[in-house]
């Protein structure tokens, strides 16, 4: 489960609050030579060879052997009883003062120096020696020394690093210059292991010539844009097409022209950016028969910007999508695949002022009065009688980079094999001061800082802390999804939260990217969460006050996105932003350090706010001794599914099936998660094995909610509740409307496989709670 779902948690005063206490275990010593499983005892006489049984040989073989007195036995017997109930209890009673005064340093009774053991686990599963672990701190001492050691000046020297650079764009000279620099940099800062990750992907770049689009009227082309911009993973060649304007391009927009008898074959589709990516407008646009596609920024405030063309990518998915399901650490082992997320038809971006000429030539239905939003002369369409149309070039070129992905780790002292992993994007076809520059610098800082706190005042956390630099994440995420790619079969079993650092700071409001569900008023969620930064007046962040709002969209260009929906691993992504009032220079060649610095006059305070948060957050997790869950998240948000499906029940039966069986998956869910929460309350929270126990079924919920029936190659966001699909819960939904609507337009097999998956992989996610399958409920 994410950690968001654990804020929520109305207990989170137990989550971000409360003091956990400590615990030391005990294990006997190995043997120098690796063997432990015996201690082996030997009489003296052993020592000597010959005779029976280890016997003298001068001794006669009949000499009857020494009588012994009984009652001196019986007293030997009972003084070596009592020596051992008095060592127990002397030992006893030091374990148990030790452990008072562990628990008074945890509750902020007294000054805590105590020294713990720690127990590890080898590969074989065999407990290894206790050895002398670092002292434990109690979470308030911990939190001030992370905020008492960030540094805004340091911040500022990361961020300017980017200064006078045009570009960093994956696999190019500064894009590798800069991967070395933060290699050097972890080197530097003496975390415990620095490696690089090579991928060698397949990206794409523009070609010898510059896209271009143009009006045509009576044979005549008048050039309407030529950007140096241009969007990654279009389809190159010349189309030709009748313009038509489809808002954002949301498959409710294309329901309203479709509702305006407007034909869309054959078309060049127009839309503003926002509401959703860039590769969902261009897919939907091509579902209705499109045969190129144009994107424009939304309108704003800063009027400089109206000749601004940003970057982007069109595939419908993260990663490479020339090895879909496969890492590319080399794609030439691989067989030639395509992802079924790339266009297929040519994309371009272009400037509001290019828009404006557009939509000035087209003669057609004016705008929807909600679609206008400040965009003058908006029209839909051109007239039928029209001979307007628009030719859109796109010149783009494949290429092959190997891009590099640069990891440092903090080892945790007691679990080492559980992580917390800080990322955040290095590349960016402009300088990308916010899109790249702010998380890098960030990045960084935590790093530098954390492992100062591990040096200077002998902290360890409990589990590991990984800080991971991305590549080519403006083409979708692609470093970050490789990485993913080439361990899935491990890493939901050993990352527990991945926390996004990536455009952190675009404008002055507090907004948190988490993906809740069931979530019905933001202000649950956030109070907490400011709490955490704040503590108890959450209005005062750092040395000002700031308005924290939070919002549930996570989208496809968020590089968590593909850890939650691909990995099954819980993400944390925010920062700051203008939600009214969008960055226009985000992801052009204007994203300058100099522009984002005129957006927020607080840029750096603010940098240094949300290293403040995701170092709280990080340092949380790796310092308690259990993670938190808010199972109330998902049982609330299956019960609401089930509640949404009773009034298809009817519909359903008349085909023969049955809803039942969907419905008692979830059952199972709610009863395992109140067995678990029954059995986190009433564990030891001393025995570091059981709450191990604990936190792996945690672990798993996130996972089981991916379903297993899908082929990560051809499905890769396999989550149920934020996958891409027909299996998602989503979709169900969808089609037993669509089933309401026409019972002849649905497909019987198709929806009885939807049920089949939805119902299977709830109950996985039960079983996967309950832990042991003896104590499964077989009620499905």
């Amino acid at each position: 489960m994410s950690l968001e779902v654990a804020a929520h948690d109305k207990g989170v005063s137990q989550a971000f609050g409360g003091e956990p206490a400590s615990y030391t275990r005990f294990s006997i010593a190995r043997q120098t030579d690796g063997d432990n499983s015996h201690v082996e005892m030997k009489l003296a006489a052993d020592e000597d060879e010959g005779g029976e049984i280890g016997r003298p040989e001068h001794l006669h073989a009949s000499m009857p052997p020494p009588r012994r007195n009984g009652k001196n036995l019986c007293f030997i017997i009972m003084a070596a009883v009592l020596l051992l109930l008095i060592g127990f209890l002397i030992g006893y009673l030091s374990y148990r003062g030790r452990m008072q005064r562990v628990n008074r340093c945890l509750e902020g009774s007294g000054n805590c120096e105590m020294t713990p053991t720690a127990s590890y686990f080898s590969d074989d599963g065999t407990e290894e020696e206790e050895v002398p672990g670092p002292r434990i701190l109690n979470w308030p001492d911990l939190r001030n020394m992370l905020s008492a050691r960030l540094s805004t000046t340091r911040l500022e020297t990361n961020l300017r690093q980017r200064e006078g650079k045009d570009s960093f764009e994956a696999g190019k000279a500064e894009d590798v210059n800069t991967a070395n620099y933060i290699h050097d940099q972890f080197i530097s800062f003496r975390l415990d292991d620095v490696w690089n990750d090579e991928h060698y992907v397949r990206l794409q770049d523009k070609g010898s010539s510059k896209n271009q689009v143009f009006i045509m009227e009576d044979s005549q082309e008048d050039l309407v844009e030529s950007p140096d911009a241009y969007v990654a993973y279009s389809k190159s060649g010349t189309v030709t097409g009748k313009p038509i304007y489809v808002n954002y391009g949301r498959k409710e927009d294309f329901q309203k022209i479709r509702n305006m008898r407007i034909p869309m074959n054959d078309s060049i589709i127009i839309f503003r950016a926002g509401k959703i990516t860039l590769a969902e407008k261009v897919a939907n646009a091509r579902k209705e028969g499109a045969v190129g596609a144009l994107m424009f920024p939304s309108p704003s405030n800063d009027k400089k910007a109206d000749s601004y063309v940003p970057f982007g990518h069109a595939h419908l998915g993260t990663g490479d999508p020339f090895t879909p399901g496969f890492p590319s650490f080399n794609h030439t082992q691989f067989p030639p695949v395509e992802s079924s997320g790339l266009p297929y038809i040519p994309v371009q971006t272009i400037s509001r002022e290019a828009a404006a000429r557009l939509f000035g030539k087209m003669d057609g239905a004016k705008c929807l009065e909600e679609w206008e939003s400040r965009i003058m002369g908006c029209k839909v369409a051109v007239s039928s009688n029209s001979k307007m149309t628009v030719k859109l070039t796109v010149n783009n070129v494949m290429v092959d980079r190997k891009i590099l992905n640069i990891f440092g780790v903090i080892k945790g002292f007691e679990e080492p094999d559980r992580y917390v992993v800080l990322g955040a994007q290095r590349d960016s076809w402009g300088p990308g001061a916010a899109k790249a520059g702010v998380g890098t610098a960030i990045l960084l800082e935590l790093a530098h800082v954390i492992s100062d706190m591990v040096k200077n005042d002998d902290y360890r956390p409990r589990r590991s802390i990984i800080f991971a630099s991305w590549s080519a994440g403006e083409y979708g995420a692609v470093g970050a999804t490789e990485w993913l790619e080439g361990y899935s079969t491990t890493l939901h079993t050993k990352a527990f939260t991945y926390i996004n650092l990536d455009t952190a700071v675009l404008g002055n409001l507090l907004l948190f990217e988490f993906l809740e569900i069931g979530l019905q008023t933001h202000e649950d969620f956030c109070e907490p969460i400011a709490v955490l930064i704040a503590g108890d007046n959450y209005e005062e962040v750092g040395n000002y006050s700031v308005l924290i709002f939070c919002s549930i969209p996570l989208d496809l260009d968020n590089a968590a996105f593909p850890f939650l929906a691909y990995s099954g691993i819980p993400v944390v992504s925010f920062g700051f932003y203008d939600e009214d009032d969008e960055y226009s220079s985000l992801g052009t060649t204007e994203d300058t350090l100099a522009n984002l610095k005129e957006r927020t006059s607080m840029l750096y305070p603010l940098m240094h706010t949300v290293a403040e948060v995701a170092g709280q957050v990080a340092l949380r997790l790796t310092h308690d001794h259990e993670l938190f869950l808010d199972l109330d998240g998902y049982t609330e948000e299956l019960l609401s599914f089930q509640e949404k499906l009773w009034r298809f029940d009817s519909s359903v039966k008349a085909l023969g099936l049955t809803l039942n069986w969907l419905y008692f998956a979830r059952g199972d869910f709610q009863r395992a998660a109140d067995a678990l929460r029954r059995d986190i309350a009433n564990s030891d929270r001393e025995n570091r094995i059981v709450r191990r126990a604990l936190n792996d079924r945690m672990m798993k919920v996130e996972y089981d909610f991916l379903s297993p029936y899908l082929s990560p190659k051809d499905i890769p966001f396999r989550h149920i509740f934020f996958g891409k699909g027909s299996h998602t819960l989503q979709s169900l939904l969808e089609n037993l409307e669509q089933l309401g609507a026409n019972r002849t337009s649905v497909d019987v097999k198709d929806l009885k496989e939807q049920l089949a998956l939805a119902t299977w992989t709830i109950k996985g996610a039960a079983n996967a709670l309950v832990g042991d399958i003896w104590n499964t409920d077989n009620e499905i």
